[in-house]
């Protein structure tokens, strides 16, 4: 439990009401309860405001009239960052691992930092390197090595290739495969023939990827992730693959072989990126979006088509069919426009 006081000291922020006052959990404004705090970063959830049975609330100044009676406040600039700062101090999520299970198989040849922790049937290849206070989980495998930078966390049943690099505080959710080949093959009279893939994966520190999420090995060089880059679940970057620091990537998107992501970066979900392009610093792509060509100029990207009614989509689909149609006709009739206008400028050859 946390006092307001203390939480206010933390985020710097005014406190409205009652100091004592302390909190356990996070809850939202409209199932929000005794002893937790809520949040409003969203004007259209202002409803549940003068209602709300939560001990405190974080607001912003402007919302302070709004607020019900009894309840206490943290006035931020940004309540949603707030929130997510709190909502770290108040996490209840149980480690990785508790120690070192002895069914766990560590290779004589690993080094284990201090306070590791690692769980039942997980296994520790030879040459691999664990930071200090790493948490590997249950069935987990760390390849031959690879290295895992202190304080990071690998949830149960992850796959770490051998010679992965992994940065520190990273946290990598169950059933991602980092460093597996990537898909380069070479055809021959119609057979396909494997290229090793002989470079590796490198991530930065405090970075967070995913369940069920795959990062392919270079072919030749390293597949690289910078710095704070997070990536949803279900996600798939190529091999070569560059992601620039602090850039988000949201669930099942598929980025190709060699293109390059900036720095600053949003992806929305399901965002297709081709092979062997660049996006520049600072560019977001919405949901669904289609992208073929390199982005050099910071800014929103959009392809997807939003959801209609059948009847609309039909209708849409139908009319698209006939545009190359229509494209002829239009072009035939600029052609007789033009002639018309040329021949109306001729001298007239009658008496």
């Amino acid at each position: 439990m946390k006092l307001l006081s203390e939480l206010a000291e933390q985020l710097n922020a005014q406190l409205v009401g009652n100091a004592a006052c302390g909190v356990s959990a996070v809850a939202t404004l409209e199932h929000a309860g005794q002893g937790t705090i809520s949040f409003l970063a969203n004007s259209k959830y202002r409803k549940f405001l003068s209602h709300t049975t939560a001990s405190a609330v974080l607001i912003k100044a402007d919302d302070l009239p709004f607020m019900a009676p009894g309840v206490s406040a943290l006035v931020v600039a940004d309540p949603y960052v707030a929130f997510a700062q709190i909502a770290q101090l108040l996490d209840s999520t149980p480690a990785v691992a508790d120690g070192i299970h002895p069914s766990a198989t560590i290779d004589a040849s690993a080094t284990i930092g201090e306070h590791c922790a690692i769980g039942p049937n997980a296994v520790i290849s030879a040459g691999a390197e664990l930071g200090k206070g790493v948490q590997v989980g249950a069935g987990t495998v760390v390849g031959k090595a690879a290295k895992i930078g202190a304080g990071s966390r690998l949830w149960a049943n992850v796959t770490i290739y051998h010679n992965v690099v992994i940065g520190s505080d990273c946290l990598i959710h169950s059933g991602a495969v980092i460093g597996s080949d990537g898909f380069g093959f070479a055809n021959k009279a119609g057979n396909w023939l494997k290229i090793p893939q002989t470079g590796t994966v490198v991530i930065g520190d405090n970075c967070e990827i995913g369940a069920n999420t795959t990062i392919d090995r270079g072919a030749i060089e390293d597949t690289m992730v910078g710095n704070n880059v997070i990536i949803d679940n279900l996600c798939q970057l190529a091999h070569n693959v560059q992601i620039g620091d602090h850039t988000a990537i949201a669930g099942s998107t598929s980025i190709a072989g060699s293109t390059k992501v900036g720095r600053y970066c949003v992806l929305g979900g399901g965002v297709g990126v081709n092979g062997h392009i660049e996006i520049a610093d600072g560019v977001q792509i919405t949901g669904m979006s289609m992208v073929t060509r390199s982005l050099t100029e910071k800014g929103v990207y959009s392809s997807g088509i939003p959801a209609a009614t059948n009847a609309e989509w039909r209708r849409n689909t139908a009319r698209l069919r006939q545009v190359e149609q229509l494209f002829q006709r239009v072009k035939q009739l600029e052609q007789q426009l033009q002639h018309i206008s040329h021949d109306g400028q001729q001298p007239s050859t009658e008496d």
